[in-house]
């Protein structure tokens, strides 16, 4: 086995970032799709996978031989939800087990229930409501007893700029007036900026950490205030923003899903809050 770094969903948002860090590093990459077509490239070798089907994801781990694997690979809503999210996680970590390779997997904070009081811990059991809170949770299970070296990632809304994510891209719409959605006064998160989720993962990939660790951001904002924050970065009027409670949505949702991540930040990994990004970037005043 040589050193080889194989991110599955390299077309994603958190997979196309972790290839550009990665590059930076000089590590050698292997990476997955599955409907969206990569780019052409010289320096990368990009495999189609399909992770309802366990033989040919075992096929493609055996043939590649990576010393890393970094699974950021899911499918959000059906159809195949739990076959690809849930099954397929199951189907990577015992594929990398059988060659020995290192595994990160990467897990959510809607695998919680929403109703504790304070942030979470790594120490809290799932407890999901949601359709794609349950394939996280099957996943980390899975991971778990196929892997018990993996280190599960639990991470929260993963922003950036360039280009920007579907999370800021539709709260920016409703500042502009383009959607009238109402954002959650109740809901909270921990937005965690992809530059820096990226660079903390290929540390995390290079150390011996195993089991859960909650990689986030350092401020816990509502949705509300996290829209907010957003108009006013763009240039856009954050009065636009209108704020609802939870309660209103017909389908349920975890209102509380704030990650403790003191365990992250006592390892040296760089989490920055959402506010301290967009004041380095210029996007927001610098404090006096």
């Amino acid at each position: 086995m040589g050193n080889t770094f194989l991110i599955t969903g390299g077309t994603g948002y958190l997979g196309n970032t972790l290839i550009r860090h990665a590059r930076a590093r000089g590590l050698p990459i292997v990476a997955t799709f599955h409907r969206q077509t990569p780019p052409p490239s010289t320096d990368i070798t990009w495999y189609p996978l399909d992770l309802r089907d366990p033989t040919a994801v075992r096929r493609l781990i055996t043939e590649v031989q990576p010393a890393v694997i970094i699974h950021t690979a899911f499918r959000q809503y059906e159809p195949d939800l739990m076959a690809i999210t849930g099954e397929g996680a199951g189907h990577v970590a015992a594929a990398a087990a059988e060659i020995g390779a290192r595994l990160i997997h990467m897990s959510s904070d809607v695998i919680f229930d929403g109703e504790k009081a304070g942030a979470y811990t790594e120490a809290d059991p799932p407890n999901p409501i949601t359709d794609y809170g349950r394939a996280k949770a099957r996943a980390e299970e899975l991971v778990q007893h196929h892997h018990p070296h993996a280190a599960i990632v639990r991470t929260s809304l993963i922003y950036g700029f360039d280009p920007l994510d579907r999370h800021s891209a539709f709260a920016l719409a409703v500042a502009r007036g383009e959607r009238t959605e109402k954002l959650f006064y109740d809901e909270l998160r921990c937005p965690v900026f992809v530059d820096d989720l990226a660079a903390a993962l290929l540390d995390l990939a290079q150390s011996d950490y195993r089991g859960v660790i909650n990689l986030a951001g350092a401020e816990t904002l509502s949705r509300y205030e996290w829209g907010r924050l957003l108009a006013q970065a763009h240039g856009l009027d954050p009065d636009r923003i209108v704020g609802a409670l939870s309660a209103e949505s017909p389908t349920p949702r975890p209102r509380n899903c704030a990650l403790d991540i003191s365990r992250a930040l006592g390892l040296g990994y760089r989490l920055r809050g959402a506010r301290e990004v967009l004041r380095t970037m210029g996007r927001l005043p610098a404090l006096d």
